[in-house]
C-alpha cells in the first residue's frame, strides 16, 4: 500500500516545490539571539526572525536557574501534572504568572498551542458559542474545532462585525470573545477596549491569546490589558514561555479561579501531557524576577522597533501598521519572498520569507521581528541590506 502513498506524496510535494512554497529549514550552530551562526553560511548573520523579543533566549541568569532547577529538581517529570508531576517550582511559576497579568489562576502547559487546544472543549457546549476574529491563530482555531459550540467568525479587528455575531449569538446560552493580543503575521494589536466594552454590552466573555503580546505591549510590556487597561475586564489570557518570556517551551492559561480549576479537571492536554520540565520552570521563575527588577528590556525594545520601521518606511517599503514588535515587509509574491531571504542572507542578514497558506495568498512578505538585544549597529547593517535587496529585486527605487 505504501508505494501508492509516496508516489502521492512525492506528486505533492513537486507540486509544492514548483510552486516555490517548499519550507526549507536551515540549522543554526549557537545559541538563538542577535547574531547567530547558520550551516554553511561562512560565519554569524544578524538575525531578525526569532520571537526573542526581549532578547532572553540566551541569557545568563536564566541559563544558571535552568542548571540550577535541574540540580536540584532533576531533569525530567516523567508524569502528567495529577499524578506525580507537581513540584513545587511548578506552583511557584504559575503564582508569577498570575501575578504578573492581574489574574485570580494559573495553569501551566506544554506549550500555548496545548492551552488553546485544550481551552474551549472543557468549558462550552452545543448551547454555547465562540466568536473568533479572523487572523486568530491557527492554535485557537484548532481548539474552536475539538469543541462542540457553534461558530461565528469576526473580521480582523472589525468591531462593527464582531456586533453582528454578538447579535446573531443571542440565544446562545454563554458566548466567548477569542482573539490574538497581536496577530502574529501582521503584527497589530486587538483593540481590546472596544472589544471589552462590547462583551459587557452583550454578556460574553473574552479570551485573549498574549503570545506576541505580552513583554511587548503595554507601557510596561505587560500586554494588552496594561496597554488598553482591561484588567478584570478580561476573563482568560493564553500564552507561551517560547517567546518574550525566554524562548523555551511551555505555555499557560491564566484568568478566572473557577475557570482554572475546571481546566485541571478536564483540559485533556493538561491531563495527558507530561508536566513542563523543572529547567524550564526554573529559568522561567528568574525570567519573572527580571522582568520585575526592571523595564529596561522593553524600553530598547520599544526604541529599536520605532527606530527599524520609521528608516525603513523612509527607504518605500510598504509595511504594514504595527504596534508590536513585528513588521511585516509587503512584498505580495510568495517566490519574492524566498528570492529576498535568500539575497538577504547573502547580506549577512537572517530573515524568513512567508506565504501561503502561513498568509493568504497575494499576502506573501517578510515578517521581521524586533529584539531588545540589537544595537543600533546591527539595525543599521539590517536596514542597508533590506536597501540593497530590495533596489536589486526591484521592489523599492
Amino acid at each position: 500500500m505504501y508505494k501508492k502513498f509516496k508516489e502521492h506524496l512525492e506528486k505533492e510535494l513537486t507540486d509544492i516545490k514548483e510552486a516555490g512554497l517548499y519550507k526549507n529549514e536551515r540549522i543554526i550552530e549557537s545559541p538563538q539571539g542577535p547574531e547567530i551562526e547558520v550551516a554553511n553560511n561562512n560565519g554569524e548573520v544578524l538575525n531578525f526572525c526569532a520571537n526573542n523579543y526581549l532578547g532572553l533566549a540566551d541569557d545568563s541568569r536564566l541559563i544558571e536557574a535552568a542548571k540550577k532547577a535541574m540540580d536540584t529538581r532533576g531533569y525530567g517529570m516523567a508524569s502528567v501534572r495529577f499524578i506525580c508531576g507537581t513540584q513545587d517550582l511548578h506552583k511557584e511559576l504559575e503564582k508569577a504568572i498570575s501575578d504578573y497579568f492581574k489574574t485570580e489562576d494559573t495553569i501551566l502547559y506544554a506549550a500555548c498551542f496545548d492551552a488553546n487546544g485544550g481551552l474551549f472543549e472543557p468549558l462550552f457546549t452545543e448551547e454555547d458559542a465562540i466568536i473568533s476574529d479572523s487572523l486568530n491563530h491557527a492554535s485557537i482555531i484548532d481548539g474552536v474545532r475539538l469543541c462542540k459550540a457553534k461558530r461565528f467568525r469576526y473580521k480582523n479587528a472589525d468591531m462593527e462585525d464582531l456586533e453582528r455575531c454578538l447579535k446573531e449569538s443571542k440565544d446562545c446560552r454563554f458566548r466567548i470573545i477569542a482573539t490574538d493580543g497581536v496577530f502574529s503575521m501582521d503584527g497589530n494589536v486587538a483593540p481590546m477596549d472596544k472589544i471589552c466594552e462590547l462583551a459587557e454590552k452583550y454578556d460574553a466573555l473574552v479570551m485573549v491569546d498574549e503570545s506576541h503580546s505580552a513583554g511587548v505591549v503595554g507601557a510596561t510590556g505587560h500586554g494588552v490589558a496594561e496597554k488598553f487597561d482591561c484588567y478584570g475586564k478580561i476573563d482568560i489570557f493564553t500564552g507561551t514561555l517560547g517567546k518574550a518570556f525566554g524562548g523555551a517551551m511551555g505555555g499557560f492559561t491564566t484568568g478566572r479561579k473557577e475557570i482554572i480549576d475546571m481546566l485541571r479537571q478536564r483540559s485533556r492536554p493538561y491531563l495527558f501531557s507530561n508536566s513542563v520540565t523543572p529547567s524550564i520552570v526554573g529559568a522561567s521563575i528568574e525570567m519573572m524576577n527580571i522582568l520585575k527588577e526592571s523595564n529596561e528590556l522593553h524600553d530598547r525594545l520599544v526604541e529599536n522597533v520605532k527606530y527599524f520601521k520609521d528608516k525603513m518606511t523612509e527607504a518605500g517599503f510598504d509595511i504594514k501598521p504595527t504596534e508590536s514588535a513585528i513588521c511585516a515587509v509587503m512584498l505580495y509574491d510568495a517566490k519574492l519572498s524566498q528570492d529576498f531571504a535568500a539575497e538577504m542572507q547573502k547580506e549577512g542578514v537572517y530573515v524568513t520569507g512567508f506565504y501561503y497558506p502561513v498568509v493568504p495568498k497575494g499576502e506573501a512578505r517578510i515578517r521581521v521581528q524586533l529584539c531588545a538585544a540589537h544595537t543600533k549597529e546591527q539595525l543599521d547593517k539590517a536596514i542597508a541590506a533590506f536597501i540593497k535587496v530590495g533596489k536589486k529585486l526591484g521592489v523599492i527605487k
